[in-house]
């Protein structure tokens, strides 16, 4: 009996074993930061003093796990600045005694991503994301948490939106941008 269970076992392990190596082989990566293209390195990131530190503390997490090399703005030859940032928190419902019942809580930020030299690769966009949630005015202090952890999933979300963005500014996508900008930079200057 003893010699089946270690049997057994062996066999689990050789069908994770086997499992791992398929999934790895085809490409299989867990859910996460998408790639963020090599040629958008060293990057800074840049946040005003109206970004909340939990944002901008996320977008960072978001870029190490894209493993991007972050650095200052003085060494990189890249930069994301993170410059306004607005939330908004409506009531989306109201009971018969018309105190809310449900709150939408919004959160706005406005990046751009720019060379050493100042082009812009992404122009001023502005990003969003929001969530609503359950009001209940008998346990305010469990709802206030939720709108806590609600707001830190909002940060989240924002800043998985923005490394989104960052992903198609591959080294072709880079020069391109920057022959552009020369082409039009020689045509205003005849």
């Amino acid at each position: 009996m003893t010699l089946n269970t270690h049997t057994a076992g062996l066999a689990r392990l050789c069908g994770v074993a086997a499992l791992s190596l398929a999934l790895a082989g085809c490409g299989f990566q867990l859910r996460g930061a998408p790639p963020v293209p090599p040629g958008l390195q060293p990057l800074a990131v840049s946040c005003v003093k109206q970004i909340p530190a939990e944002l901008c503390q996320a977008v960072k997490e978001q870029l190490a796990l894209g493993e991007i090399d972050v650095r200052s703005p003085d060494e990189a030859d890249y930069l994301l600045r993170l410059q306004g940032f607005n939330e908004d928190r409506r009531a989306s419902a109201i009971t018969a005694q018309a105190a809310a019942a449900e709150y939408t809580l919004r959160q706005i930020v406005t990046i751009d991503v720019l060379t050493r030299e100042e082009l812009p690769l992404i122009a001023e966009t502005r990003l969003n994301s929001s969530e609503t949630y359950r009001f209940d005015e008998t346990n305010v202090l469990a709802k206030q948490r939720e709108e806590q952890e609600l707001r830190q999933q909002l940060f989240d979300r924002l800043a998985q939106q923005i490394i989104f963005r960052l992903a198609p500014l591959t080294d072709a996508r880079i020069a391109e941008i920057r022959r552009a900008a020369e082409e039009e930079s020689s045509r205003d200057s005849r």
